[in-house]
């Protein structure tokens, strides 16, 4: 673990997704409640506050998020493969939804899906699959995109206040 992707205070998931280590950590990092720890917290921070963003239409923030957070890993890494695959996951719905380009949104989702080929399924909490199966779907039909919404932890979660707050912070 990199000391500068750690940060104890961000909260554990609901279940055991790719990236968490249940019960204390080996180097004595924890969450808040001791609980276990996040490989790298920071992505899942940058996780949460995108895929709110995300699913409040906001993808423009949220593509800032997962941008963010993707300059931490060196290429060739799960990590930046992930992060690099939901920024053009974000930005090819900006395409589609505020530009009405869907020949844009069509490129942003096949190199999506290559970042994102080989991610397990359950990384940090999301969906990939379902992230995947919609990005394929919409190659072919954009409509696909309409009403979708970014599964994590089991939930569609909206964008709150901080969500917003944690975006104007880091551009």
């Amino acid at each position: 673990m990199d000391e500068h992707t750690r940060d104890p205070t961000v909260e554990p998931p609901v279940g055991n997704p790719t990236g968490w280590r249940p019960g204390d950590a080996d180097d004595g990092v924890a969450t808040v409640d001791g609980s276990g720890a996040w490989e790298h917290a920071t992505l899942r921070r940058a996780v949460v506050h995108g895929v709110r963003l995300y699913n409040a239409g906001d993808f423009h923030e949220s593509h800032d998020c997962f941008e963010h957070e993707w300059y931490n890993y060196g290429s060739g890494t799960t990590e930046s493969a992930f992060a690099h695959g939901m920024v053009q996951v974000a930005a090819g719905a900006y395409k589609h939804f505020d530009f009405e380009n869907d020949d844009g949104m069509r490129s942003l989702f096949r190199t999506a899906l290559q970042y994102l080929r080989g991610v397990p399924h359950d990384y940090y909490g999301v969906d990939v699959l379902d992230v995947r199966t919609t990005l394929t779907n919409a190659l072919d039909d954009p409509t696909a995109l309409e009403g979708w919404k970014i599964r994590l932890d089991d939930d569609l979660p909206e964008a709150t206040a901080e969500d917003y707050d944690h975006a104007e912070r880091i551009e």
